[in-house]
């Protein structure tokens, strides 16, 4: 199951396909008695996607048949036993994916000539990603951060590993106080070197905050031969390059608290501020339209706010039950994608944050 959504990825995802490009979405539960459910919707909810597809008048009959099989693969691929909140199928002729979220989602299917990839794109920030990069002197490894933890990451060639080679004149070289230290060595420097080359072009096609680990030496060197870690904020604490994605969660976690307390402090400095200048919006009717017209700066969302809503004659959002004709149950995503497809900055903040603006604000940009 797929989980990280780069730039790039997401650009693929929203490229037309021939039609039926069919998403299916259903929340999933971590933990029992609610995962208990999940396989018996999943399957609900797969089926209701191949009735679509049979009565749907625009599809033939090759296509559906492709569709069908492919929505059979992907259920094949679901591990329902490490579900997250949420579950994405996206499948169309000759291809599928199945990603899994740590936001919950709507259930509900969709066919178009486009993958409804909103929920993904809320998901993603949500979480609010970041990469740990642990180097040592034979050792450096990636990992993909958000939420409450990190897993090692296998793209751009890491991890990046090479052979540390015994000097035999080192006895010699010792006597006379000519060893140079670890991260003095030339073969070191020239490892880091490429550590930060590999670390730069990941950067370039997923640029998110960088974390890096290692001794206070390998952090030191990194810094001179290299341009990454300047930018980044140092974690100074050997041995994370060999360990377990659990032992860098609890080396990166001090930090990624602090900077999540101090995001929530800025949030609510930027909304006072707006509020004095008449450029603040609340309440999900009033931030959709201005997210819509792409006036929103910065939008600030509770985590697990969600809403359900419908269009009163295309004017104004109002409430509406789920399950009801014409309900948008996923609108807060929807806020969130136009947001970020208007270049807002979108931060998310723990529950009963935002006070009276009723688990969404905005600051406009004019």
């Amino acid at each position: 199951m797929e989980h990280t959504l780069s730039p790039a990825t997401l650009t693929e995802l929203r490229r037309p396909r021939p039609y039926p490009a069919v998403s299916v979405l259903t929340p999933t539960h971590r933990r029992e008695p609610d995962s208990a459910q999940d396989p018996v919707r999943l399957r609900n909810v797969l089926a209701e996607a191949k009735k679509q597809l049979e009565t749907d008048p625009a599809v033939t009959r090759e296509r559906r048949n492709d569709v069908a099989a492919q929505l059979d693969q992907a259920l094949a691929e679901v591990d329902l036993a490490h579900a997250e909140d949420g579950l994405v199928i996206f499948a169309a002729p000759g291809e599928h994916q199945v990603w899994s979220l740590a936001r919950t989602v709507p259930e509900r299917v969709v066919l178009s000539d486009t993958f409804l990839t909103r929920n993904l794109v809320a998901a993603q920030s949500a979480e609010r990603p970041f990469w740990v990069l642990s180097v040592s002197a034979d050792r450096a490894t990636l990992w993909n951060g958000g939420g409450d933890h990190v897993v090692a990451e296998r793209t751009g060639g890491f991890p990046l590993t090479r052979d540390l080679v015994e000097n035999p004149d080192t006895e010699r070289q010792e006597r006379i106080g000519d060893v140079p230290s670890t991260f003095r060595d030339e073969g070191t420097r020239r490892f880091l070197r490429d550590a930060d080359t590999a670390m730069a072009a990941v950067l370039r096609e997923n640029p998110r905050p960088l974390y890096v680990t290692g001794e206070q030496a390998a952090l030191s060197a990194l810094d001179e031969v290299g341009t990454v870690a300047r930018e980044a904020a140092h974690i100074p604490r050997g041995g994370l390059a060999h360990a377990s994605h659990e032992a860098v969660w609890q080396a990166v976690r001090p930090l990624i608290a602090a900077e999540d307390r101090e995001n929530v402090d800025s949030v609510a400095r930027e909304l006072e501020l707006a509020r004095g200048r008449k450029e603040f919006a609340a309440g999900v009717d009033e931030v959709w339209q201005h997210a819509e017209a792409g006036r929103v700066r910065l939008l600030a969302v509770e985590e697990n706010y969600r809403v359900t809503v419908r269009d009163d004659q295309g004017e104004h959002l109002v409430p509406a039950e789920s399950g009801d004709l014409d309900a948008r149950e996923d609108i807060v995503d929807q806020i969130v994608e136009q947001c970020l497809e208007t270049g807002a900055e979108v931060r998310f903040v723990p529950d009963d944050t935002l006070g009276d603006a009723r688990g969404i604000a905005g600051v406009l940009r004019y």
